[in-house]
């Protein structure tokens, strides 16, 4: 098998769970952190990708934010069960309610703190993008957004506060919430269109919850290093049979 690279960033969820996977399956690769690699991501244009998590053999390349892509893309065999989609968002909505008090317990002041260098990325940036997450899929779902990340891979505003983003927190849960609530086909098996190829909506809901309680868990272990005190906490319950990848930043 011609070499694999496999193009990545510190704290980037799908990161740490597409070289976890190759590993386990026994994959050889090159691990390359493009936060460290400023020819990287100009490599990457060179060959169509934008984003990352990006899986590359020679000049093709696949995005990995499915593992289903990259179980095709690398030749191996790749079989999961997935909770069932009312599992999935009663959990999402527990996810975000903890996220919720983890970020409520954050002083302003800290806001520009980096909790995972090299990647400059501030804890301000982490708890926002905790909800972009909601965001991404509910544009995704209801509008038919393609490219997910124009919502989902965007800085926090630089002066936006803890009540912002709070505030922002409240509309993602009421949205999902509101979209549930009058989903009428709630097998969510209908396929939707996105940059890295058509998948189920179950497919992308399951992505959607572990996503955003892999940066939850984060963001709780920044506030636990920083001596902020969170009551409620990520249990082995909540998390179980969500595909959250063992590694917390790489």
């Amino acid at each position: 098998m011609e070499a694999i690279s496999v193009y990545w960033t510190t704290g980037c969820s799908s990161c740490v769970r597409v070289k976890e996977f190759l590993t386990r399956k026994g994959v050889p690769f090159e691990s390359i952190n493009v936060a460290t690699n400023p020819a990287a991501m100009k490599f990457l244009a060179s060959l169509g990708a934008r984003s990352i998590p990006v899986v590359v053999r020679g000049r093709e390349f696949t995005f990995a934010q499915s593992l289903d892509d990259v179980a095709t893309f690398v030749g191996i065999e790749h079989a999961v069960d997935v909770l069932p989609p009312d599992v999935l968002v009663e959990r999402w909505k527990i996810i975000m309610e903890i996220a919720t008090t983890a970020i409520s317990k954050i002083p302003d002041a800290l806001l520009e703190e980096l909790p995972a260098p090299p990647r400059a990325r501030t804890v301000r940036d982490v708890a926002y993008h905790i909800f972009q997450v909601p965001d991404a899929y509910l544009q995704v779902v209801n509008h038919g957004l393609e490219d997910w990340t124009v919502v989902a891979n965007v800085d926090a505003p630089p002066d936006l506060d803890i009540a912002g983003i709070l505030a922002y927190a409240d509309e993602q849960k009421d949205g999902i919430s509101q979209w549930w609530d009058t989903l009428e086909d709630r097998s969510c098996k209908k396929p939707l269109k996105m940059f890295y190829g058509v998948h189920p909506t179950h497919s992308f809901l399951e992505r959607s919850v572990w996503h955003t309680a892999q940066h939850t868990r984060q963001l709780l272990w920044w506030c636990n290093e920083n001596g902020l005190v969170v009551e409620r906490q990520l249990t082995e319950e909540v998390l179980e049979g969500l595909p959250v990848p063992k590694g917390l930043w790489e």
